[in-house]
């Protein structure tokens, strides 16, 4: 697409004084790393929490690109900065680079069914539901999150949980080409407040929770301010599908009910379109009804606790309203696996090692609650990554209120002290009087978890979940808990 047509489809305020013909000149890509920029590449500058984009326009140029958008002149004179190809301005160039990328990839969302779940809690979960029960019904789609991005059977590593807007409508212009007819998408509230997502067009939104998991310096303020960041998805889609038990989801039904929006409620302790009722916990999972307007139906879901009752009838509710036949999502819900969620692995002994991504006080209480009610004792291992907005000392509270033992360790501490982190969540398990053991070495931890588990105890490694990674200040090294708990295991 040459860059005059783009500059009009993008439905971005733009300037540009001239000098060039710029319906002669081709766009093939828009990037805002310079270093990925080719010849055809429109380079964004983005000002960023830690560096200047428009710094690096020169070197963009020199890479191959063969137009810049900027936020004015003195943001790029600032570093004296000459460049010899086309500057186009616009005020905000987060946005600009939404517009601009939605536009060169067609508006792909516009193409697809595209489904978006928002939420502190329950986003990559609820998403693999879906992706489960559409496999049920034996359709291809896209999966864009957490751990990972997928193109049908293709997976693609991810960095974020919602990619920057030109990865974004890249990955829906790839899967409107492969004819994938949706695409489940978890939309963090960073993604919505740094305009990743701005351009697309939901067939569904989806609201699972809020907590006080993302409040801090460079994140959000306050939890109005929180609930107000995603409550702009609802701004943006068909039908709104809202956790009616929480307190925020007015917030999200005021936004969905502006903007035209179906709304529709799910939840366990209030009536809702689509409700839970007749619970049975175990073990194994949870089984329930789903209570409709219409007729009832009964689901069984191998993935313990409340919190997966919430998740699978948001998944139901959500497939439902896109047309999903209930047998399929019976059949997808029934079979489903989710990396690193309440994840099993099998150790042959008489004591249980469960992998979870819990990494907030909530979701610590969420899992431990849950495990408590049929373990003997619960051992619950953690750490909390460095360079967060973490409650760190409410970690360790809440681990010494719930756990029966717990094991304060890293998570990843990338540029801050492991122990110095420790020393911060035991601040918190202290007051408590409850039992644990500070071992900063994560692997020793798991090995000491292991080697002193007594008949009936839950080990749960929580925190890194499916990741594979553990990430110092100085390196990265492989780190698949997995594959340590093994190893471990066969050396007894």
């Amino acid at each position: 697409m040459n860059l005059y047509e783009l500059i009009e489809k993008s439905g971005i305020n733009t300037e540009y004084n001239g000098g060039y013909d710029l319906s002669k000149i081709d766009i093939t890509t828009v990037e805002i790393d310079n270093r990925k920029c080719i010849n055809g590449s429109l380079f964004v500058c983005i000002e960023g929490y830690v560096t200047d984009g428009h710094k690096f326009a020169k070197k963009a140029e020199e890479s191959g690109a063969v137009a810049i958008l900027a936020k004015n002149r003195e943001s790029l004179e600032k570093y004296n900065i000459a460049l010899n190809i086309p500057v186009i301005f616009a005020e905000d160039t987060r946005l600009a680079l939404a517009g601009f990328s939605a536009a060169l990839y067609e508006n792909p969302s516009h193409s697809i069914h595209l489904v978006g779940i928002t939420g502190t809690k329950g986003k990559t979960t609820t998403s693999y539901m879906i992706s489960s029960i559409y496999k049920a019904a034996k359709l291809d789609t896209g999966l864009i999150g957490t751990i990972c991005n997928k193109i049908g059977n293709e997976v693609i590593p991810t960095e974020r949980t919602t990619p920057e807007a030109n990865v974004l409508q890249n990955l829906l212009f790839e899967m409107k080409k492969r004819e994938i007819g949706t695409c489940i998408m978890e939309v963090s509230s960073q993604g919505l407040h740094l305009d990743r997502v701005s351009f697309c067009k939901f067939s569904t939104a989806v609201f699972t929770n809020l907590s006080k998991d993302h409040i801090g310096e460079n994140e959000h303020a306050n939890m109005e301010e929180y609930a107000d960041a995603k409550a702009k998805l609802f701004t943006m889609c068909d039908n709104a599908l809202l956790n009616a038990d929480s307190p925020y989801s007015s917030v999200m039904e005021k936004k969905a009910a502006e903007s035209g929006a179906k709304i529709y409620k799910y939840g366990i302790n209030c009536n809702c379109d689509f409700k839970a009722e007749n619970i049975i916990k175990s073990h194994a999972g949870v089984e329930y009804d789903i209570v409709t307007k219409e007729e009832t139906f009964h689901v069984k879901v191998p993935i313990p606790g409340t919190f997966s009752v919430y998740n699978s009838l948001c998944a139901f509710a959500c497939a439902y309203l896109e047309g999903i036949s209930p047998e399929c999502a019976i059949a997808g819900l029934e079979n489903v696996f989710v990396p690193g969620k309440a994840e099993n692995v099998p150790t042959g002994k008489d004591f249980s090692v469960l992998i979870d991504y819990a990494h907030n006080p909530d979701s610590f209480e969420n899992i431990l609650t849950t495990v408590k009610e049929y373990a003997k004792r619960t051992v619950f291992l953690f750490g909390c990554g460095g360079d967060r907005n973490r409650p760190r000392a409410l970690m360790g509270e809440t681990a010494g209120k719930f756990a029966d033992f717990t094991i304060i360790t890293s998570d990843n501490p990338r540029s801050e002290d492991p122990e110095s982190i420790v020393r911060d969540i035991e601040k918190g398990i202290i007051p408590t009087g409850a039992d644990y053991i500070c071992i900063v070495d994560r692997r020793e931890a798991i090995e000491y978890a292991i080697k002193n588990a007594l008949p009936g105890d839950v080990i749960i490694l929580a925190g890194k979940g499916h990741e594979t990674e553990q990430i110092f200040a100085d390196r990265t090294v492989h780190f698949d808990e997995r594959e340590i708990v093994r190893e471990i295991l066969r050396g007894i």
